[in-house]
């Protein structure tokens, strides 16, 4: 009688399943531990489409900003030259008048019976027309006589000593200055007062020794 292996009979008759363990679910576990959603190929090919999409239509927001850009700045270049150009074409217009004054002026003296008290008339005319058209374009006057001296619109051209005076005073102008909307076309030219200069006398001291 042959002797049964008592391990042999505990040994189960159930097959051992030894295939690796599957996913359970559409899922990965990262190096944080954090588990995410798997991603088809649809989707990954989706998003990407997707991607493109909103980058075709950045870069076109980009092109047509840049073109606005670009047309503001030449309207505003283009802008500014009509408004040079038409502040020069009414300069012309208005200074033409003052040419006009001055033609009739010469015409008159040149006449046999010219007096002098009409020429006289038709100069102070002329220039007050003249005068008229600088301050219409914001061209000011400086006549500083008896003004303190300012060296940002003056240039002195001598100094003269006047007990008088405060030192620093424009004393006379010998030619007139301008500003052009407050800034300087051409400084007045003037003569500028100072104090004269204290001598003084020091007395010489005595000899007291004796010959």
């Amino acid at each position: 009688m042959e002797n049964e292996n008592p391990d042999q009979a505990e040994q189960s008759s159930d097959p051992i399943d030894v295939s690796p363990e599957k996913d359970s679910a559409d899922s990965v576990q990262d190096h944080s531990g954090k588990v995410t959603e798997k991603k088809t190929y649809e989707q990954i090919e989706s998003e990407l489409k997707k991607s493109l999409e909103k980058s075709d239509e950045n870069w076109a927001q980009f092109l047509n900003a840049k073109a606005e850009a670009e047309n503001l700045k030449k309207r505003h270049i283009r802008e500014q030259e009509n408004a040079r150009k038409y502040a020069l074409e009414r300069f012309s217009q208005e200074l033409l008048q003052v040419k006009d004054s001055l033609e009739l002026g010469l015409t008159a003296a040149n006449a046999d019976d010219a007096e002098v008290s009409k020429l006289i008339e038709g100069s102070e005319l002329t220039l007050k027309l003249l005068t008229s058209v600088l301050e219409k374009f914001d061209i000011e006057e400086v006549n500083p006589k008896d003004e303190k001296f300012n060296p940002d619109h003056h240039q002195a051209m001598s100094m003269l000593d006047r007990d008088d005076l405060d030192a620093n005073t424009v004393i006379q102008v010998i030619q007139k200055g301008y500003l052009l909307n407050g800034r300087l076309l051409r400084p007045a030219m003037v003569i500028v007062s100072k104090k004269p200069a204290v001598v003084e006398l020091v007395a010489e001291p005595e000899n007291d020794e004796p010959n």
